[in-house]
């Protein structure tokens, strides 16, 4: 059989940055009528459709134009039991936390609750379009192993763990650290590593987390090649001064986790919206990364993140959406407000299209050490894209008409397109959502 036969041959206008536009401003790549060659769920090649077709004259052809194909969207932060609380405004960080959040984390010791909730969550991922995502488990094992089972039926790559806390919280949230680490090693085995899913270390921040906590952490990262790390950092002042009144040894928040070794390329550390320059040099020779989660630090009021700053310092970070404290599931809509509060930050950036699209693609899967694995269109890596196309008469699609300028239209996406316009979702070349169809 011709191997060309084998191969899938998608036709679409395609947008992916394989570079970082901060550090190359050409870095964009777009395809007016672009060709995106996929066999056995990898990218074989991306770029004109009749190019590719002349390559590939035996593939099997699937004409998508009038939309466009983009890398997955990674999400770097985000909290599976709180998609139920989504819209709670009007709260600071510690009191949404004792007044929504945690209550209904305490549900999900209900396992039936907790598989339902894992069901629309997964559901939630794949019809924004997200592909790759590192989550915040639940403080219960069972409703954890929902989370991963869930992603698994539905195909998605997910990182997550058992949240491990032991003060500060509800009492039916805590839990040894003996017990934290026998339960975190069950899961380990069970799942790390195991159809698309990693496991991650996930101490809830600092404030609930003892110091006996924060070395079990330690532990279980020592044992276990390739688990990820994640917790907060610097969300709001409040939460800072609590933090270092609870560890009066740290100089700053940073230092908390650095003393268990748990700071390095496997961690990713969401929000740091009141970093220290100390704490971002720091940062910058560890290797690890920020989520950044424009609409969570709005809706809680914990300020505008300096991007400038961790750029400068050669900080790297990327977008989560921060479900429940954020807005929603859409990273098109976390890249737009990233974009819009830069526009108002002191020390201002004015954030370009293709920066956006880095932000939440390759960007994610540098943060998560997959960006070999997935991140853009480069051949090789694995496919997973999302296909998007304008509702008929709809504001997006009258300005995608006029446009004319590829780069304009991203920009367009990023500034109109919701979960209405994600019509299908691939993982490694698998239908994870949608009919994959143009209409």
């Amino acid at each position: 059989m011709n191997p060309a036969s084998r191969v899938n041959l998608w036709r679409a206008t395609i947008f992916h940055t394989p570079r970082s536009p901060f550090q190359d401003p050409g870095a964009l790549v777009a395809f007016s009528d672009g060709g995106l060659a996929t066999e056995g769920g990898r990218i074989v090649a991306c770029g004109d459709f009749i190019e590719l077709q002349k390559a590939y004259p035996d593939a099997t052809q699937n004409d998508l134009r009038g939309g466009f194909l983009l890398p997955g969207f990674i999400d770097t932060h985000i909290h599976y039991p709180q998609a139920r609380i989504l819209g709670g405004l009007g709260y600071s960080l510690l009191d949404w936390l004792d007044q929504l959040a945690l209550p209904e984390e305490a549900e999900l010791a209900d396992i039936n609750y907790a598989i339902a909730v894992a069901d629309e969550f997964a559901q939630a991922l794949a019809s924004h379009g997200t592909t790759t995502a590192l989550v915040f488990g639940s403080h219960f094992a069972g409703a954890t192993a929902a989370l991963f089972k869930a992603a698994a039926k539905r195909g998605l790559r997910v990182f997550s763990g058992l949240v491990v806390s032991d003060r500060n919280l509800r009492p039916e949230l805590h839990q040894s650290p003996e017990a934290a680490y026998r339960d975190s090693k069950a899961l380990i085995e069970c799942f790390h590593g195991k159809e698309r899913l990693g496991y991650a270390v996930t101490p809830r921040f600092a404030l609930s987390a003892s110091e006996g906590m924060l070395e079990a952490c330690q532990s279980l990262s020592n044992e276990t090649p390739g688990l990820r790390f994640q917790t907060h950092i610097n969300e709001q002042r409040g939460e800072i001064d609590r933090v270092l009144e609870a560890f009066p040894w740290a100089d700053d928040y940073l230092a908390v986790y650095e003393r268990f070794n748990l700071v390095g390329r496997q961690a990713v550390l969401a929000h740091n919206v009141h970093a220290t320059p100390g704490e971002l040099t720091r940062l910058a020779v560890s290797r690890a990364s920020i989520a950044h989660c424009p609409c969570s630090n709005a809706s809680l009021g914990s300020g505008i993140f300096p991007m400038r700053q961790h750029l400068e310092a050669g900080v790297h970070f990327s977008l989560g959406t921060d479900v429940g404290g954020g807005t929603g599931f859409g990273m098109l809509k976390e890249g737009l407000h990233a974009y819009l509060f830069q526009r108002l930050a002191s020390s201002h950036l004015v954030l370009s299209p293709g920066q956006l699209l880095y932000l939440a693609t390759r960007a994610g899967a540098q943060a998560l050490a997959m960006e070999d694995e997935t991140g853009d269109f480069t051949p090789g890596k694995s496919a997973d894209f999302v296909y998007l196309r304008a509702t008929e008469g709809s504001p997006l699609a009258a300005v995608l008409n006029h446009a004319d300028e590829p780069e304009r239209k991203l920009a367009a996406l990023f500034t109109l397109a919701g979960a209405e316009s994600v019509r299908s979702t691939w993982v490694e070349g698998q239908l994870v959502f949608g009919n994959g169809r143009a209409t």
